[in-house]
């Protein structure tokens, strides 16, 4: 084999690549572990089947070498022929979004479909990322679910593997940006007695490195590992560390109210994530999440990070930009499911579209469309936008404030704020669909078009007597009397926002 990329996570894994081994199955590889684990797997010269819910051609540009399959765990029929020809299969698989009352439920009846159809094919090894706990205590209903699930894949032939972590810190993790936001947004923090809580959080590059190390290590198959970081802190000094670490004076006072449900809430409003994975995970703080056993150490003997240089290295991802995968890849859950606006039955029933004319080449303004939202905000009227989003975010939506995974750079699949990227053509189309609450389903399309005969000073195009149209197209099928009401009420703002937001487009082009 080659020598492997430093700037891999994997680089320096005491353990030795066995590609002969056969095919490794990655489920959950667009949510934020698996996308980074993928592309390890694949330097290290595996043979690589991702399974995903619907089929997606970024997928296949996203990772290029790896074979796609569409299956679905909560529908047993076709997961033989996902699993089919597998040595091992990764199980990242998380329902935690689906809501309290059934995400238990649904999580057993994936990991059981997902345990009879491996068993069929000949499977020979599960690796399962599971959650700390003290099984000895009363735990939250996600800490509870993920020991479960590591029960129900256990329960037959073929020889499962858990690595069980606390809470993982690395640029774009659900934990490291509700720390960060809390911290750069809040002055002053009331801390409940269950900021006490001691935990062991973990660099999500330590997470990676394990779970490659257990498929390469013959003797960690079978087995359960719980994997942690260097430190053992309180959520109190978790919050202190990143605060000294950002040079900001943040003043702790003790508050003796206690409910985890308005304190999750209020967070929400403060950090980008949202309501429902902000509750989950402040849920499972009430619970001690220490390392037991260091057994895996011994197997895999390589220092893991400290939680400060765990965040140093986040902080650098994000200055550079360089954010391979986020938390909002799997928010809101089986947005993937989604129709597509090439799906509707019949032509969108309301339409609105507005152009411009320019004689700027194609690639800049793309590259200008590519640009909106996030920190660069959406170029006019910003303080709508936020309006829009604040509101949705009181209504448990996911808000403006999710942001973007990158600022420079746009895949499909990316959210954008409260959109998502739909489709992408480069130089030509940016179609996003709305994911905040609506009566009704929404898109918002971006359209680069050359036009045969342009007028104005010579530039690349126009010195071949073509000039380009810049336009934006809303789109909006409503459901029921509340949608086109919806739709009339916001009417007479689209004129406004989406004219003057294109002619900002094109300024910036």
């Amino acid at each position: 084999m080659p020598p492997l990329d430093v700037s891999l996570l994997c680089y320096d894994l005491p353990s030795r690549p066995r590609p002969e081994m056969g095919r490794i199955l990655v489920t959950g590889a667009t949510g934020y572990i698996g996308g980074r684990l993928v592309p390890e797997l694949l330097a290290r010269g595996y043979r690589v089947r991702v399974m995903v819910r619907a089929p997606a051609e970024e997928y296949c540009n996203r990772w290029p070498g790896a074979e796609i399959v569409v299956a679905d765990a909560l529908k047993a029929d076709g997961l033989r022929e996902a699993l089919q020809g597998i040595h091992a299969a990764y199980y990242l698989i998380h329902s935690l979004l689906l809501g309290q009352e059934e995400f238990e439920s649904k999580e057993i009846q994936a990991a059981g479909n997902f345990r009879t159809a491996a068993e069929k094919e000949g499977v020979a090894h599960i690796i399962y990322l599971g959650a700390l706990g003290d099984i000895r205590v009363p735990l939250s209903p996600h800490l509870r679910s993920r020991m479960h699930v590591a029960e129900e894949l256990g329960r037959g032939r073929v020889a499962t593997t858990v690595l069980r972590a606390a809470i993982i810190i690395g640029s774009g993790s659900a934990s490291y940006e509700i720390i960060e936001h809390l911290v750069r947004n809040l002055p002053v923090f009331f801390v409940p007695r269950w900021a006490q809580t001691r935990c062991q959080p973990i660099a999500v590059r330590d997470v990676i490195k394990y779970l490659v190390g257990v498929l390469e290590t013959p003797e960690a198959c079978g087995r359960s590992f719980d994997i942690g970081g260097r430190d053992v802190l309180t959520y109190r000094q978790m919050l202190g560390i990143f605060a000294d670490l950002l040079g900001k004076k943040r003043l702790f006072l003790p508050c003796p109210f206690c409910h985890i449900g308005l304190f999750s809430y209020l967070a929400s409003l403060v950090t980008p994530v949202p309501a429902a994975i902000t509750r989950c995970l402040m849920e499972g703080i009430t619970s001690e999440v220490v390392c037991q056993s260091q057994d895996i150490r011994h197997l895999l003997p390589f220092q893991p990070l400290g939680y400060r240089e765990a965040l140093v290295r986040a902080l650098s991802r994000e200055e550079q930009d360089r954010v391979h995968t986020r938390w909002s890849d799997a928010y809101p859950p089986a947005h993937e499911l989604a129709m597509k606006l090439h799906e509707i039955p019949k032509p969108v029933r309301y339409t609105s579209s507005y152009t411009l004319p320019t004689e700027k080449d194609a690639p800049s303004l793309f590259r200008s469309v590519c640009r909106i939202g996030g920190k660069e905000g959406w170029f006019y009227s910003n303080w709508l936008w936020r309006l829009r989003g604040m509101i949705d975010r009181i209504l448990l939506g996911v808000g403006s404030s999710r942001g973007r995974r990158s600022s420079s750079s746009l895949r499909a699949g990316d959210v954008i704020d409260f959109w998502r990227v739909e489709d992408l053509r480069p130089d030509a189309m940016l179609l996003l669909r709305a994911e905040m609450k609506l009566p009704g389903m929404a898109w918002l399309q971006f359209n680069v078009d050359r036009k045969e005969g342009g007028q104005g000073p010579p530039t690349h195009n126009s010195a071949l007597g073509t000039a380009n149209q810049l336009s934006v197209n809303a789109y909006y099928q409503p459901s029921g009397l509340l949608g086109k009401l919806y739709w009339y009420a916001c009417l007479p703002f689209h004129s406004l926002i989406f004219h003057n937001l294109i002619k900002q487009i094109e300024k910036r082009a």
